[in-house]
């Protein structure tokens, strides 16, 4: 979507702060014991009660109001009352909403309770590789070069990305043109962010693998090589200069 006019922008943001607000407050409710089910539930309530619907489900279908992954699970992990929290689990929500007609997207890796596995470093590469490739995106950069920037920087905090998920524009549905931002340089891409447009930029930063494979639900993603995986992501409006970031109420960078 390319944003012509202030209801346009206005739009978006509601929808961002109302998947923004969405996901920082399943974030403080997630605790050891409760089943990813009951927190995708209470995120399902809190989008409802800000008149919003949840983007997986009228898209896809998706069972759940939000994608919960838990440790091993790559991405769009399916809520369970058999998942249960534990301390020390890294979890990934990924909260994804329209309104009005407006979409927004954004998501955020974190340890529950106490970093027992020692995922805190590879959760704090994800965070500061989103927030520079952000702020290298403007009007007429190409989209691979910024892909580029998100491969440098995970290998030199010692890691490596996922090569099948990417960010996506954004706006009047889930997925629009450019329906690839990768993590790596896709010579193939010959693309720019265009100015004004909206996109949502998300990181997927691995200790593994290189692919995520889908699993025989047909919905949760896991790494082909194992380990673990954290994505981080926000919903931006690329500008001539420093980005509009939409989702900035969900405080993964706080």
């Amino acid at each position: 979507m390319s944003i012509t006019t202030e209801a346009e922008k206005s739009g978006i943001q509601r929808t961002s702060d109302a998947v923004a607000i969405t996901l920082k407050k399943m974030r403080e409710y997630a605790k050891p014991g409760i089943s990813t089910k009951e927190l995708d539930e209470y995120g399902g309530k809190l989008l409802s009660e800000m008149g919003a619907r949840s983007a997986p489900f009228l898209t896809y279908a998706f069972p759940g109001h939000t994608c919960i992954s838990i440790n091993e699970e790559a991405a769009h992990g399916l809520p369970s009352a058999d998942k249960i929290l534990k301390n020390g689990d890294l979890v990934n929500i990924d909260v994804s909403a329209e309104l009005d007609g407006y979409w927004a997207d954004n998501g955020g890796s974190f340890v529950l309770g106490d970093d027992i596995h020692g995922h805190g470093k590879l959760i704090a590469a994800s965070k500061s590789i989103l927030k520079k490739a952000i702020g290298q995106i403007k009007g007429g950069v190409k989209i691979s070069d910024i892909g580029n920037l998100i491969e440098t920087e995970a290998k030199k905090a010692g890691y490596i990305v996922i090569k099948n998920l990417t960010g996506h524009g954004i706006g009047r549905s889930l997925h629009e043109e450019p329906h690839e931002i990768a993590n790596f340089r896709d010579r193939f891409n010959t693309k720019r962010f265009k100015k004004n447009s909206v996109v949502a930029i998300e990181t997927f930063i691995s200790t593994h693998s290189t692919i995520a494979d889908t699993q025989p639900d047909g919905w949760t993603l896991v790494g082909n090589k194992g380990g673990f995986v954290a994505q981080h992501e926000h919903t931006i409006m690329v500008t001539d200069g420093e980005p509009v970031i939409f989702t900035l109420e969900n405080g993964i960078w706080d």
